[in-house]
């Protein structure tokens, strides 16, 4: 180094160490000042001990103790390398005391003056003034109101539990049970075709066109295509007639004599009956019974549906007892796939025409020993409607069960012995149910899956003539005689206390009044001249409502079991 550099640093060595300032402001030493020290920390990441520490009053320079006292020299790499000659080592020295002494002359900031804090409002008291006497309810005698209201609560509760548990006993003990040892009369679980419809099989089919007393548009037929037995079920189908016969020949020009006609079976003493003091042969009846002219001049049909009609008239009966039959109802619905020229879509917005269909499982007596019908009873175990969940008067989600009962044909109490369970939400043709008959001689109930669902519960406890409260006299076709009371030497249980057997049939349609007037489009009034001709009319109507499907057309049944006191 020359002795020019030389002086030039020692003279701004013996220069006082002021730092250059902007306004109040100190400038910081950077890495990039020619004087620091390139290996130093920078100011702003230096420790606050280092910037607050004050400088000397007396001296604005800083002495360093001499680096070479007490302390080993260390030889380093640079030292080694020729940046540790003399002349480097003393331009560094000077250099880092320039940097220090700058540090330490530099001013302290300005301290901040203090804000004052707002006085906060001192919080409202709320102890009691000195003397006040303070309440306490608990020392003082109690309000016997207040006791009374507080107990008088739970003795109602308690009252209400005693109540509710009063009624629950006497609810159970009056359920009436048939307690009576029970017998097995028929098991019928239709496996074998034979054994159901053979010579001497479980049922027998009833043949006829007649109408059965209800006006019913249906003939009952001995055909398979009607009721047969598959797959370990029993099938009761309607069908149309013109499927056999042809449409024309249904309205005019054929005179239909229908095969293996049963009333000279079915009728009360064969069909015979007592006329002017003699025996005879109802030929009058045998005739509808067996036969049908259609001629479209006079308005007259063959019937235009076929179904079946079974019974156990030949080979089952009871008196009191138990009947249980598992079966599923048909249904009635309109497939638009099957009828694409049909307008009417059985939507919410059209009810489109029933499906007519009426199937029920019912009681006759065998013998009739009050007389004919009604004198002798009938027991109606479950009666329903094909037609679908949208039909005004009760379709195929309601089932009823009833009783039929009087001392004249115009005289029926069934009014007063009937009732019947609804589902609001699905129809009895969806899935198979149990309907089931309990008899005995102090009550007749009828209900479907579980008693709690009760067709029919009817106590044999005053006599059905009293029950009917009948005229004094009625009009028997020519003047006005006295009414008689047909089972005066019976029991509460009379005409029901003698021996019926089962019936199970789908019939179509009917004049008794089943399917009522002015409901569902119903294409046919029951006072009209020939309400066969304009149901038989009206097939594209109600046609359509009949499920394509079998086995949702028909009524099938998977077992029947009769039980009777033994």
């Amino acid at each position: 180094m020359s002795e020019a550099s030389s002086s030039s640093i020692k003279e701004r060595d013996a220069r006082p160490a002021t730092a250059r300032s902007t306004g109040t402001e100190t400038r910081p030493n950077t890495a990039g000042s020619v004087l620091s020290d390139p290996f130093s920390t920078p100011v702003s990441s230096r420790a606050p001990s280092i910037l607050q520490h004050p400088a000397s009053p007396s001296s604005s320079r800083v002495s360093f103790p001499d680096s070479n006292i007490g302390i080993a020299p260390r030889r380093s790499i640079l030292s080694q390398s020729g940046f540790g000659s003399p002349a480097f080592s003393s331009a560094v020295s000077n250099a880092s005391r320039l940097s220090a002494a700058a540090l330490v002359a530099s001013p302290a900031p300005a301290p901040t003056s203090a804000v004052p804090k707002s006085k906060m409002p001192r919080m409202k008291s709320h102890m009691l003034a000195e003397g006040t006497e303070v309440p306490k309810p608990w020392k003082e005698g109690k309000n016997p109101r207040a006791a009374f209201s507080y107990w008088i609560v739970y003795f109602i509760i308690l009252i209400g539990i005693a109540g509710g548990a009063v009624q629950c006993y006497f609810t159970w003990k009056n359920v009436q049970l048939d307690r009576h040892p029970l017998c097995l009369v028929l098991d019928e679980e239709f496996n074998d075709e034979a054994s159901v419809f053979g010579p001497n099989g479980t049922f027998f089919r009833e043949v006829n066109m007649d109408g059965f007393g209800n006006g019913e548009f249906e003939m009952t037929t001995d055909s398979r295509n009607n009721s047969y037995v598959q797959d370990g079920m029993l099938y009761i189908v309607p069908t149309l007639t013109e499927d056999n016969i042809g449409h024309n020949a249904v309205f005019d020009g054929t005179v239909y004599n229908i095969t293996g006609c049963t009333f000279n079976i079915t009728r009360p003493d064969n069909g015979y009956i007592i006329q002017d003091g003699q025996r005879v042969f109802d030929w009058a009846s045998y005739l509808r019974s067996c036969s049908a002219v259609s001629n479209s001049t006079a308005g007259t049909v063959i019937n235009p549906v076929q179904s079946a009609r079974i019974t156990t008239q030949k080979s089952a009966s009871i008196k009191y007892g138990r009947v249980e039959i598992k079966a599923k109802m048909p249904n009635g619905y309109f497939d638009p796939r099957s009828f694409p020229d049909v307008l009417c879509l059985c939507s919410w917005l059209c009810l489109c025409v029933p499906a007519t269909m009426w199937p029920a499982i019912w009681m006759l007596p065998r013998d009739s020993v009050y007389g004919q019908w009604p004198l002798s009873g009938e027991i109606d175990i479950v009666e329903s409607r094909g037609n679908g969940l949208r039909y005004t008067a009760h379709g195929s989600n309601y089932v009823q069960g009833s009783l039929n009962w009087g001392p004249a044909p115009q005289l029926n109490g069934y009014s007063k012995s009937y009732s019947w369970w609804e589902d609001r939400r699905k129809s009895f043709g969806s899935d198979f149910h149990t309907y089931v008959l309990e008899w005995t001689p102090d009550f007749l109930r009828i209900s479907v899956d579980t008693r709690l669902h009760t067709l029919l519960d009817m106590k044999f406890n005053i006599p059905f003539f009293k029950r009917g409260n009948f005229p004094d006299v009625i009009n028997n076709g020519s003047s006005l005689v006295a009414l008689q009371n047909p089972w005066i030497n019976g029991t509460n249980a009379t005409p029901f206390d003698q021996e019926f057997y089962l019936i199970m049939n789908v019939a179509v349609g009917s004049t008794n009044g089943w399917f009522p007037e002015g409901q569902g489009n119903k294409p046919w009034l029951d006072q009209a001249r020939n309400p066969p001709h304009d149901f038989a009319a009206a097939a594209s109507q109600w046609y359509p409502t009949w499920p394509t499907n079998v086995h949702d057309r028909a009524m099938i049944v998977d077992y029947v079991k009769m039980w009777t006191h033994c």
